[in-house]
């Protein structure tokens, strides 16, 4: 690795794994170089602010475009405060979603345009894309299952047909990224996608 750090994202569908997983991924990494974990939307006073304003229930009036413009002031602040000087110290930066979790979610999911979705996450990214996207892919009913005694967010509450455009959006993802975007089956112990994506994340590094 040279001395820009490296940008690994990792997304999926509510209840698929991924939170779980980038909290060991960041716990494993940190033995051995400089790691820091960073969540979406948040990570910096101001979107920890929209993140609350997002996933509030009582807020179920926004509209999709709305919505994937406050998802992207998030971004903004995050990427400039946070992921861009991590980088540029040599940081290895692990984020619990990032602007895929936009496409698939206000894309696929709200249905709105791709096209203005690809160009808002090129204007508050300055067009930054992670080097590697590890995608826990779930059938959104066994998602369903797992989340079944949480309390859900203001998003989680859209249900399962919601859920099930938001998959084809990350496969459909997947499918004209894949060197970029590598998919894990989240149906697999939390122990075993550990070591699937330290694999990858090794690999990775060792370019």
């Amino acid at each position: 690795m040279d001395t820009r750090g490296v940008f690994i994202s990792l997304e999926g569908i509510d209840g698929s794994g991924k939170s779980t997983l980038a909290r060991s991924l960041v716990d494993a990494l940190a033995q051995k170089h400089q790691v820091l974990g960073l969540r979406e939307p948040g990570g910096t006073v101001i979107s920890e602010k929209i993140r609350e304003m997002l996933l509030d229930v009582r807020n179920d009036g926004i509209i999709g475009k709305a919505e994937a413009m406050l998802y992207a002031a998030a971004r903004c602040q995050l990427v400039e405060e946070v992921i861009r000087p991590g980088l540029d110290r040599g940081t290895i930066i692990i984020a619990d979603r990032y602007l895929d979790s936009t496409v698939a979610y206000q894309g696929y999911g709200r249905g709105l345009d791709l096209g203005f979705l690809e160009d808002l996450n090129r204007l508050c990214t300055g067009g930054l894309k992670p080097d590697l996207t590890l995608l826990l892919d779930l059938d959104p009913q066994e998602a369903l299952l797992r989340r079944s005694e949480e309390i859900p967010d203001r998003l989680e509450q859209e249900g399962l047909a919601f859920q099930i455009r938001i998959r084809e959006g990350y496969l459909d993802l997947w499918d004209k990224e894949p060197e970029r975007i590598k998919r894990l089956d989240a149906t697999h112990s939390p122990e075993f996608l550990l070591q699937e994506a330290l694999l990858l994340v090794e690999k990775l590094l060792a370019e």
